[in-house]
């Protein structure tokens, strides 16, 4: 039977209760309750189903003990099937509040892991980890998304835990970033959660991945890689709506050496700086046509601008600087004096 596996003592004095509505009519007062709330409480905890311990409470007198008189619980009556129903209903209250208290406590403890997890806090982390399922010995990917709005974080973690499962991926906030950690080897979860960021946000919104790491130190290393595309996009003026560390790997190697980089923009560009109509126009147009592979057509079509308009332009900065884009060697130099620009806010007060 279902009511079997409810423990001897879980519903003790339930019985007495009864008896007492049935001979004097009197219903469950709050100390009553009271147990009835930590019984169902107790059940939660312990595991057994709330279909059991309902079962228990309504067949508890169905068999009183022999010699029972016409005032047994089990003859009914009105008052013991309102005692029946509040106990009932006090034993639900409790096991509902202990299993959202659980659920409450496995989020925050859920929260909590990932935080530490993405500031590489080491403290039993491997014992936490497969608690939560992650294996810190294989590779993982963390994204990040930024431009969210209040709300819509939670839908987004239940939407990605019900299709790929709680032990294989891990949804936090951290420093304004909604972040989540995937194995390398469920590249769908990535894809995924773009997805939902785009569903939810559609506006104003960015998404940056980074590289697949092995280890915890892998964890913080590819959202540390995220964080940046995220601010290299921005500082790049990048119109793509998903950055990829991998695709952004030489500008860390570029701003490595800041003074150098400072150096290489100063003695490129400075001419411009005296152009008729200022520096602002032939600086867009290169990097317009940088970003379409040197195609002047697109690059026109991009700024809103004749082709002819564009290939002058391009004349007049290599007039001024001796550069040109055409030239393959010198392509590569000014292409990056050009986002080296962009990336250190050039030109300088």
């Amino acid at each position: 039977m279902v009511a079997s596996r409810v423990p001897a003592d879980l519903l003790g004095g339930h019985l007495q209760v009864l008896a007492r509505a049935a001979g004097t009519g009197r219903l469950p007062d709050r100390a009553d309750l009271d147990a009835y709330h930590e019984a169902g409480a107790r059940a939660a905890r312990l595991g057994v189903p709330l279909r059991a311990v309902v079962d228990a409470a309504l067949s508890a007198a169905e068999q009183p003990p022999a010699g029972e008189g016409p005032g047994s619980p089990a003859r009914g009556g009105p008052a013991v099937l309102a005692a029946r129903r509040r106990a009932v209903a006090a034993l639900m209250e409790g096991y509902e509040r202990a299993q959202l208290a659980a659920i409450r406590e496995e989020e925050t403890a859920r929260r909590e892991f990932v935080d530490d997890l993405l500031l590489g806090r080491a403290e039993r982390l491997a014992e936490r980890a497969e608690h939560f399922g992650l294996r810190l010995a294989e590779s993982y990917v963390v994204a990040v998304a930024r431009g969210l709005k209040d709300g819509g974080q939670d839908r987004i973690e239940r939407d990605l835990v019900a299709r790929f499962g709680s032990h294989n991926v891990l949804v936090a906030v951290r420093d304004g970033l909604l972040v989540c950690v995937a194995p390398a080897t469920l590249p769908a979860a990535v894809g995924e959660f773009t997805h939902h960021v785009r569903s939810r946000f559609p506006a104003g919104w960015r998404v940056g991945v980074g590289r697949p790491q092995r280890g915890p130190g892998g964890v913080v290393a590819s959202f540390r890689e995220a964080a940046s595309a995220l601010d290299l996009a921005d500082r790049l003026g990048l119109v793509r709506d998903v950055v990829k560390a991998a695709d952004l790997l030489v500008f860390p190697v570029l701003l490595r050496d800041r003074s150098a980089m400072e150096d290489l923009v100063t003695s490129v560009l400075s001419p411009l700086l005296s152009a008729r109509g200022g520096h602002g126009p032939l600086l867009e147009t290169l990097e317009a046509v940088f970003a379409a592979q040197g195609n002047q057509t697109a690059a026109a079509r991009r700024l809103g601008i004749s082709t002819r308009a564009v290939t002058y332009r391009l004349e007049r900065v290599r007039r001024l600087t001796g550069f040109s884009p055409d030239d393959p060697t010198q392509r590569f130099t000014l292409e990056t004096a050009v986002l080296g620009a962009r990336l250190l806010e050039w030109p300088w007060p």
